[in-house]
């Protein structure tokens, strides 16, 4: 046999010296320095010393470090191998020995050699590069094997990597059978009572390819019960065992593996308690356990394609298999919706790849994943509301703006016109139109829940009692209104308008329900909810409520529109019908109330719109509605307004309304230019009339600014925005009062007027 020692590269173990060698070349520089005339040479010097003692030190722990590295893996082989029937060697990963066991030495003699090519010659003829080949081979994937023949025997050799610098060489003896084939051994280890492995047989280490030190290295769980089956991996081999245990004397244990039969196995495989499905690489299902195949509504041994299975993976099934058998999608779950499902069925699929050595095949765990995606779509469904919300809000502030600009110029025309000028009747509808205007953004706010509420404690009774004339001429004459209130209905604290809106939109959708008539009840009533009471996607809170119900015999909402009626835009009538915007006003007027809104429903029997608003003890109390009127006999007014509004139509008729008021006026477009007439202290001001959201500084924000040195100046904000978004900031301003757009000439002079008059 050629001897192959100088085809592989020299041993690294004289690096272990090197260390040594710096110090003393470091040393002997640092010796030299001193009796160098020259400084910088001598300067020179002793820098180079000190560099190679900083190399040098780390260098060499980390040559002890490898060492104790290296010598704690020898002792871990020897310990396992020893024992072993089969011959083994380990070698560094250049093919110096570095052991053997008693096998190794009866087969291949007790030569003192110092490499596997020395310790081979005579008995196995091993050219250099089949051993370069295999050394190349373990280094690179862990193991390798060939067949060969020693002394006319036939032999496996099988090559593991151990460690990062040790290979172990194990020569395995194939033993004939009986009938020709190879005979089974024994699957035995032992351990100690710390769960050390301190023998494992020949068969066994046929199978690992690296021997663990430890029990918890091979099993997932220590064997605590005799007879307990395990799912096992060996070499990339998966199969269920019948694991046994028995003790082994002086402390040891001995366990014994037994592969259970294929059946067995099928069965165990039925009855695992988690939804699996088996898919080969042509993307076929060919196993599904008992779980899955309820879950998916397949026959026992159906065999199907993945794809036809699930749906709405966003790209084809078999590109997705694909990149799992290459590793790109493996422990990834996707959500797919089940096909076969009579309704929505979504389901979270995780893919894991296992090898048998002969085929590639992919696990795929299952998980009902429904009530996940019924829940992601609450929070989309919520995302999206808020966002409609946030656009619907800026939208009424950009109208209000205008519409208090045309509404109060047409004011300004309207005092110069009598009612039998040719003009006048132009001027009234423009004045109407805008005042309908202003109601559709009211709408928008109550959608966006950011109107100006006026709350007042009032009796539903009182509310439905003057409503009942205009509900009976709205309802028609084929459709039947009757009211049923309970005697000890209690208070509830709302809008009065908002809520008579809210309640005219729902006897109106119950009349469309009714194309033939029929009957429509308002049923107000005193509710005490002891718990929490569920409602379709939220729960009322446990306490006392005012209850309306309004209920109609209608067509009835389908089950899949009914959780849509409260979105904006959302209608069940025909094209051209509906806008879409009256349930989803109502249920932001009663949500900005405190209270909650809900649907029931029965395809031809009928809906009932539940509200529950919050009950109060305190008696009602009607709020007095000022007279809008501009009344021209009333004294002039008197004192200094600073008008602060960046838009210049609304401050151009603001400023003219209040100085034929009488009010001297000083205008500003922003916060800066109010501040600089503000330091002007020979300027008179009396009263602040600014605008809430301004570009740059808010009105709030200058405002408390001027007042430090103007304290006893009045404050007067208006906005186009609710009130209830800026009222902590305003609370914190003394003698100040809200003005909501859009405003007529009569609100903004009686609202100054009413400021100037406060003590």
């Amino acid at each position: 046999m050629t001897d192959i020692r100088m085809s592989i590269p020299s041993s690294p173990a004289g690096f272990a010296a090197k260390p040594l060698m710096l110090v003393a070349l470091a040393v002997a520089l640092g010796g030299v320095a001193f009796f160098v005339p020259m400084p910088l040479v001598s300067l020179v010097l002793i820098s180079a010393a000190v560099v190679l003692l900083l190399v040098s030190v780390p260098l060499a722990g980390m040559t002890i470090w490898h060492g104790m590295g290296d010598a704690r893996i020898d002792d871990h082989l020897a310990s396992v191998h020893s024992e072993d029937a089969a011959a083994t060697f380990t070698t560094d990963a250049y093919g110096q020995l570095v052991w053997r066991n008693p096998a190794a030495e009866a087969l291949f003699g007790q030569a003192e050699a110092v490499s596997i090519a020395e310790a081979l010659r005579g008995s196995a003829a091993l050219p250099n590069s089949l051993l370069q080949r295999l050394t190349r081979e373990t280094i690179e994937q862990g193991h390798a094997s060939e067949s060969l023949e020693i002394d006319a025997h036939p032999y496996d050799l099988r090559l593991h990597l151990a460690g990062s610098a040790r290979l172990l060489w194990r020569f395995v003896r194939r033993m004939p059978s009986a009938g020709g084939e190879t005979g089974p051994e024994a699957l035995q280890l032992r351990i100690d009572a710390e769960g050390a492995i301190v023998w494992m047989s020949p068969a066994l280490l046929e199978l690992v390819d690296h021997p663990p030190r430890h029990i918890d290295g091979l099993l997932e769980r220590p064997p605590l019960k005799p007879n307990a089956p395990q799912m096992l991996e060996f070499h990339d081999h998966s199969a269920l065992y019948w694991i046994a245990v028995r003790p082994a004397g002086e402390g040891l244990r001995e366990i014994c593996l037994c592969r259970v039969p294929q059946e067995r196995e099928d069965m165990q495989f039925d009855w695992i308690p988690v939804p699996l499905l088996e898919i080969d690489e042509d993307g076929m299902v060919s196993k599904a356990n008992r779980l899955a195949r309820q879950l998916l509504s397949l026959d026992p041994g159906e065999s199907v394609a993945l794809h036809h299975l699930f749906e709405g993976l966003g790209r084809e099934v078999g590109d997705w298999l694909a990149d799992g058998f290459e590793g790109r999608a493996q422990g990834r779950p996707e959500v797919m919706r089940a096909s076969r499902a009579e309704t929505d069925l979504y389901i979270q699929v995780t893919l894991e790849r296992v090898r048998d050595g002969v085929e590639s095949r992919m696990m795929a765990v299952l998980h009902d994943a429904t009530e996940m995606k019924r829940l992601e779509a609450q929070f989309v469904q919520s995302q999206k509301m808020q966002a409609i919300g946030q656009l619907a809000g800026g939208v009424a502030h950009d109208f209000n703006n205008l519409l208090t600009a045309i509404s109060g110029h047409c004011d300004l025309l309207l005092l110069r016109h009598d009612p039998g000028d040719q003009d006048f009747a132009d001027l009234e509808q423009i004045n109407q139109n805008a005042n309908r205007a202003a109601a559709l953004v009211g709408q928008l706010l109550a959608f966006s829940r950011k109107q100006n509420l006026r709350p007042e404690m009032l009796d539903l009774r009182d509310i439905l009692a003057d409503l009942t004339h205009l509900l009976n001429r709205l309802v028609g004459e084929r459709v039947r209104l009757s009211f049923d209130h309970d005697a000890d209905l209690k208070m509830v604290r709302a809008d009065r308008r908002q809520l008579e809106q809210v309640i005219v939109n729902l006897v109106v959708n119950a009349r469309d329900a009714m194309p033939d008539g029929g009957d429509v009840r308002v049923v107000t009533r005193t509710t005490t909810l002891a718990v929490p009471e569920p409602h379709d996607r939220v729960e009322v809170p446990a306490g006392r409520y005012a209850l309306i119900e309004v209920i109609d015999e209608g067509t009835g909402i389908p089950e899949d529109r009914i959780t849509k009626i409260f979105e904006p835009f959302f209608t069940t009538k025909k094209a051209g019908e509906g806008t879409g915007l009256g349930l989803s006003t109502a249920y932001g007027i009663v949500k900005q109330t405190g209270g909650y809104i809900f649907a029931k429903s029965v395809l031809g029997q009928g809906t009932t719109f539940s509200i529950y608003l919050p009950a109060s003890d305190q008696p009602a109390v009607r709020r007095a509605v000022p007279d809008k009127r501009v009344e021209t006999q009333k004294p002039q007014a008197e004192g200094c307004v600073l008008l602060v509004e960046d838009e210049a139509p609304v401050r151009a008729f603001a400023s003219r309304a209040l100085a034929m008021r009488g009010y001297e006026v000083l205008e500003a477009s922003d916060a800066e230019s109010a501040l600089e007439i503000c330091r002007d202290k020979t300027a008179r001001i009396d009263a602040f009339v600014t605008d809430v959201i301004m570009p740059g500084r808010d009105g709030p924000s200058w405002v408390r600014e001027a007042l430090e040195t103007r304290p006893d100046t009045r404050v007067i904000f208006m906005s186009g925005y609710a009130e209830e978004s800026f009222a902590d900031a305003q609370r914190q301003i003394p003698n100040s009062t809200f003005l909501p757009k859009p405003f007529s000439l009569a609100d903004l002079t009686a609202t100054v007027d009413a400021q100037f008059q406060r003590e």
